[in-house]
């Protein structure tokens, strides 16, 4: 079993950046997948970002491509999602995932989920 925990999140300005992490608490953690989506009041929850187990392929939404950055650091067991020119748009809660195979762009595709962190953008 994993344990996320999401952290970073906050009250920011239009173009302002944030920087969000992500905990696990498996010491496998190296061989999953991960991935960032997020949910806004009122809609479903979405993909925004997925890296490999290795850091080797990221991939992103077409929303956030050019803003966002996706990585990873094995030894501290912990995804980051760097988040910049943010906007209004991309308020929502934020949660990371945990692919123990492939980790899509899929909510099915990943087995665990953290809690989640607020980020939002005011205009």
């Amino acid at each position: 079993q994993v344990q996320l925990v999401e952290s970073g999140g906050g009250l920011v300005q239009a173009g302002g950046s944030l920087r969000l992490s992500c905990a696990a608490s498996e010491r496998t953690f190296s061989n999953y997948a991960m991935g960032w989506f997020r949910q806004a009041p009122g809609k479903e929850r979405e993909f925004v970002a997925r890296i490999s187990w290795s850091a080797g392929s990221t991939y992103y939404a077409d929303s956030v491509k050019g803003r966002f950055t996706i990585s990873r650091d094995n030894a501290k067991m912990t995804v980051y999602l760097q988040m910049n020119s943010l906007k209004p748009e991309d308020t929502a809660v934020y949660y990371c995932a945990a692919a123990r195979t492939y980790g899509g762009v899929k909510r099915s595709q990943y087995d665990y989920w953290g809690q989640g962190t607020q980020v939002t953008v005011s205009s």
